[in-house]
């Protein structure tokens, strides 16, 4: 990447006990594609109460949102699961449990199971397309001596129904720890509050049931953002 690019690329900066700040995105949309106003700087909600998601409205000084990661949280570590044809590589720390590796690829991510992934339960090509849909980086492969963990596509936010934020196609988080292994180009952003892995989603909006119609059409982020 020149330099030019990267000051060009949008960014996200985790704001103390507070927001996230992102600036220069472009691409902004809910659950069902469709798109979000967006502004030159944005300040989205991760605390999960803000009256105004996916944007922040200043509620979090008055819950006492506290951004610090938990003692008790999962550890950060990439397991290797080595088959015949295709190594796959998971780390549960950032993993968003959006299930699409164990509702698709049974017989490869099985749950109840020790160990629970099985390389050689799949031919590689179903493998790779399963590991592709995962939104939050936790997964990534290695096929002959290449590792794959980075994918294309143009930087973006989607906000998952009840769920993280969405990052994909390379926007640049401003954040001091990064799970081993895993890839920078896509990854998932707590939005409940309750994560103890943050900024990171850890999959705790399942366990709070954290729930939110994330709908917003673009009139209405539009009309939210002239109210701030």
């Amino acid at each position: 990447m020149t330099e030019d690019r990267a000051l060009t690329k949008p960014v996200i900066s985790p704001a103390k006990n507070g927001p996230l700040i992102v600036k220069r995105l472009e691409s902004f949309a809910n659950s069902r594609g469709d798109a979000i106003a967006t502004k030159e700087t944005m300040a989205l909600c991760r605390c999960g109460r803000s009256h105004t998601k996916p944007f922040c409205d200043g509620t979090h000084a008055k819950v006492n949102f506290i951004d610090q990661k938990h003692d008790d949280r999962m550890a950060d570590r990439r397991d290797d699961y080595a088959g015949t044809a295709i190594t796959i590589h998971d780390n549960r720390s950032v993993c968003a449990h959006a299930g699409h590796c164990t509702k698709q690829l049974k017989s490869v991510w099985r749950m109840g199971v020790e160990p629970w992934i099985d390389a050689d339960g799949a031919r590689s090509e179903a493998i790779i397309a399963t590991i592709r849909q995962c939104p939050s980086g936790a997964l990534s492969y290695t096929l002959g001596s290449v590792k794959h963990r980075e994918q294309e596509g143009p930087p973006a936010i989607q906000v998952a129904k009840d769920g993280p934020y969405y990052v994909s196609g390379g926007v640049v988080l401003e954040t001091e720890s990064w799970g081993e292994g895993v890839t920078r180009e896509h990854y998932a952003l707590c939005r409940c509050g309750h994560s103890k892995n943050k900024p990171f989603c850890d999959g705790s909006h399942w366990s709070a049931k954290f729930t939110d119609d994330e709908a917003q059409t673009i009139a209405a982020a539009d009309q939210a953002g002239r109210r701030r």
